[in-house]
């Protein structure tokens, strides 16, 4: 008889490139996270390039893709990070996982996600001390919006933003028809 063990956050930072990649560390065990549309990347690549300049220039912190965070021993990879100046020097390159959260996660809707399984994510995020998730919906050209503050439905006429990032917004009808 054989006893399965749940992998550890150490247990995936050993892991080969070839058997992590594409994958996320929930409760334990790989999650396959890939398959993800041209225009979701196109759209993921957008919000990098349109924050990381206005995020360098402000010198508000850092702006990352596809980065592995530990969210209470789950390694989870938003489409989108951000984290402010105060955890930069955390911040380790040579790491799969990043031992602290993001400031502000961003994930972008993919066609085989299920709503109980985002939303489940985006509660640990916001149970781990994530300030602020952003999902949106290609599908629904609409975005989501979970925050200290409150929660909110973004539609495509309303403006992007966050107080995490003073300074930086983006109509979302402009975002969806820029990638």
């Amino acid at each position: 008889m054989s006893v399965q063990t749940e992998l550890t956050i150490e247990d995936f930072e050993q892991l080969p490139h070839a058997l992590a990649h594409n994958h996320e560390l929930v409760n334990g065990e790989l999650v396959d996270v890939s398959g993800n549309s041209g225009y979701h990347n196109s759209l993921r690549d957008c919000l990098v390039e349109l924050l990381r300049p206005h995020v360098r220039t402000h010198k508000l912190g850092k702006v990352i893709s596809e980065q592995e965070f530990d969210f209470n021993e789950n390694a989870h990879g938003p489409d989108v990070s951000f984290f402010t100046t105060g955890k930069v020097s955390q911040y380790d390159p040579t790491k799969r996982v990043q031992l602290f959260v993001p400031d502000l996660a961003i994930e972008i809707e993919s066609e085989n996600d299920r709503l109980a399984a985002a939303m489940r994510k985006i509660n640990r995020y916001r149970e781990c001390g994530t300030k602020e998730v952003w999902l949106i919906s290609p599908s629904t050209r609409r975005a989501l919006v979970f925050s200290e503050h409150a929660d909110r439905i973004l539609h495509e006429n309303d403006e992007f933003r966050s107080d995490l990032i003073p300074g930086f917004s983006i109509r979302l009808k402009d975002l969806f028809d820029r990638a």
